[in-house]
């Protein structure tokens, strides 16, 4: 039996949902034809996290129940870092800001256009829903972490993408109901039954669905942790 040697990397992905309690919209942006890994779909933003996330201040820490959450089965550190990515891969693919009014002196330079805005990266509507990690075979593999966050809680105009880096294209928001008729990755469509099911439910949940792939087999698992009184 060959085994898949491809490295596996840590990654954040960002769900955000707009107008849960009237028309769920979620925003999503088409990955380029060229791209080397899901060329042409539709996706959530989102990246692998780097070098250096893990040394970003937070203005607000990640909810303790999803800090929790995300601590299983990872290194103490993890999940500082991928809360960070997931602030950075939002802005770097939409342009907008997840973050809370404040000065930023001598930011890194990928952070200098979002300091340039007059924030400071905020976890603290972040809530994680799901992880997943690329099955074997594929050209890249991450272990990824899927955050659901609410439009209300972005602190720039929700519609206008105009900062966005161009790794995505075509990004609008799209309607719950509508959204199976766009070119997904499979993975994309069994989070996004799990954001329909949670879209009048704006609390984290209290276990989250990890989708485990290895070499050998795929199992359906769900994230418990421990709770902060333990």
């Amino acid at each position: 039996m060959t085994l898949d040697k491809t490295a596996i990397r840590d990654a954040a992905t960002v769900i955000v949902l707009r107008d849960r309690d009237t028309q769920p919209r979620i925003l999503m942006g088409q990955r380029g034809a060229k791209a080397s890994f899901m060329p042409n779909m539709f996706v959530f933003p989102g990246g692998a996290v780097d070098r250096d996330d893990g040394d970003i201040s937070l203005a607000r820490p990640l909810p303790d129940l999803c800090a929790a959450r995300l601590g299983e089965d990872a290194e103490a550190h993890l999940p500082h870092a991928i809360a960070v990515a997931a602030i950075r891969e939002l802005w770097e693919e939409t342009g907008l800001v997840l973050g809370t009014p404040g000065p930023w002196e001598d930011p890194p330079e990928d952070w200098q256009a979002f300091a340039a805005t007059g924030h400071v990266p905020d976890a603290s509507a972040l809530q994680f829903v799901f992880r997943a990690i690329t099955p074997p075979g594929r050209p890249r593999r991450f272990d990824a972490r899927f955050f659901l966050v609410d439009a209300e809680a972005i602190a720039s105009d929700p519609d206008d993408f105009s900062a966005a880096q161009d790794e995505l294209s075509h990004l609008q928001w799209i309607g719950l109901d509508a959204v199976r008729h766009f070119d997904m990755p499979f993975i994309t469509e069994v989070v996004l039954a799990e954001i329909a099911a949670r879209a009048q439910d704006d609390s984290p949940p209290a276990s989250v669905p990890f989708f485990h792939n290895d070499d050998e087999r795929s199992l359906f698992l769900r994230l418990r942790g421990y709770t902060p009184a333990d």
